[in-house]
């Protein structure tokens, strides 16, 4: 191994320890295929399943490879009125399993997200019976701190560019704690424990994946 794969892994099994602590279920997974395995075999065939607004989802090609397989799949992106869209959001909470990524983890496993509209935040915290994170190791941080600093600092002003939002970081790619009212910043969401316990599922990987 490379000492960048060995440095991921000693990272990923600490990192899953920290997190069956905390009450989440916890996997390691290096490759792309191994994580839709993974996650095909967690989802019982016939499960409902939804996903939020994840880069990470849809750069492994999850949502093309459900459709292909027999579950009960609802895409917002399919959606073609606001009225369809916010549907398929309050479908979301009535869902097996919730597929998601994080702005950001700790080392010792607390969950980072920041949600413009809330959606997201608000299936993780309540709703689905599942929720699966897909988490690529680039998005972990020191200490809640760094990761509350990496989600703001680095995955809000590259997803304020990629929804072409008017804010100031979208000039300059600097957080600058405004109160623009096209914001993505406006909730802010921490995961300490898995509740109920295992409810809440991790895939790690060493792929560099979303923002």
């Amino acid at each position: 191994m490379t000492p960048q794969e060995i440095r991921n892994e000693r990272l990923a099994n600490r990192l899953v320890k920290n997190l069956e602590r905390r009450h989440f279920e916890a996997y390691y997974c290096k490759t792309a295929n191994d994580i839709i395995e993974k996650i095909k075999s967690i989802m019982p065939e016939g499960s409902s399943v939804t996903w939020g607004g994840t880069m990470t989802v849809r750069d492994l090609g999850i949502p093309q490879i459900l459709k292909k397989c027999n579950y009960q799949v609802i895409d917002r992106d399919e959606a073609t009125t606001p009225e369809e869209k916010n549907a398929a959001y309050l479908k979301a909470f009535d869902v097996d399993y919730y597929l998601s990524s994080v702005n950001a983890i700790s080392e010792d496993g607390v969950i980072v997200n920041i949600d413009g509209n809330g959606n997201r935040v608000a299936a993780i915290t309540w709703g689905p019976r599942h929720v699966i994170f897909v988490v690529g190791l680039n998005k972990v941080a020191q200490d809640v701190g760094a990761a509350l600093q990496r989600a703001r600092s680095t995955a809000s002003p590259i997803n304020a560019a990629r929804f072409d939002i008017k804010t100031p970081c979208q000039v300059d790619g600097v957080c600058h704690n405004c109160n623009s009212p096209e914001s993505i910043c406006n909730y802010i969401h921490f995961i300490r424990n898995s509740h109920p316990v295992g409810r809440h599922i991790v895939i790690l990987t060493d792929l560099n994946l979303g923002y």
